[in-house]
């Protein structure tokens, strides 16, 4: 066997048994391998998970929801009280100024818009 693919294999396996996923190119003289880790938090990828935040203010006419929130992931967006609009204006009759809520954001048209929410206790 090349040296250069057994070098290779043996990195793949030690990579393997740490859970990353690794890319192994095979030059003339060398192997090079890339490593990304799969963890959801460095992929820069994320998915619409639940953000517990506090209803600082429901304005029904222009359809949008003031919230004081905790980091946003999946649209890179700190921690801070933001206003957001509401992908469904049903979604306002669920909450009142005061209320802890858990909700899910997602770029709609390029703006972080509320499309689910619920109170907690």
């Amino acid at each position: 066997m090349d040296a250069a693919y057994e070098t290779g294999r043996c990195a793949l396996t030690k990579v393997r048994d740490i859970g990353v996923k690794a890319l192994v190119v095979l030059g003339p003289s060398a192997t090079s391998v890339a490593l990304a880790q799969t963890h959801p938090h460095t992929s820069g990828h994320y998915t619409a998970d639940m953000i517990e935040g506090d209803v600082e203010m429901v304005d029904r006419r222009a359809r949008n929801i003031t919230l004081r929130h905790g980091e946003i992931r999946n649209v890179q967006m700190p921690a801070m009280t933001m206003v957001f609009a509401v992908k469904d204006a049903a979604l306002l009759n669920k909450v009142k100024v005061g209320n802890k809520v858990k909700f899910k954001v997602e770029a709609i048209d390029g703006a972080p818009t509320v499309t689910a929410i619920e109170v907690t206790k």
